[in-house]
């Protein structure tokens, strides 16, 4: 059971860093346009979408990311609670 806690400790981990890496790319111009840009928007984006309903954007600024970051973490402590 160890072992599945562990790899869903790191797909969290790793979609984490996903989300983080795609909310950078907003900085770049037309980085989110590139390939790479466009799959990982792909992967991310229908976990974004139900954030982005309820939470609305504060002028130029989403927090909507930052509240997903937020369930993935709670979302961490859960699967660590359970398996370990």
């Amino acid at each position: 059971m160890a072992t599945i806690g562990s790899l869903l400790l790191w797909a969290i981990t790793i979609y984490s860093y996903m989300i983080i890496a795609y909310i950078l790319m907003s900085w770049f111009p037309n980085a989110r346009e590139s390939s790479f840009g466009q799959f990982l928007g792909s992967i991310v984006e229908p976990y974004l979408a139900p954030f982005r309903k309820i939470i609305p954007p504060l002028g130029m600024i989403d927090i909507s990311p930052i509240v997903a970051i937020f369930a993935l973490t709670f979302a961490r402590y859960g699967v660590h609670a359970i398996f370990f």
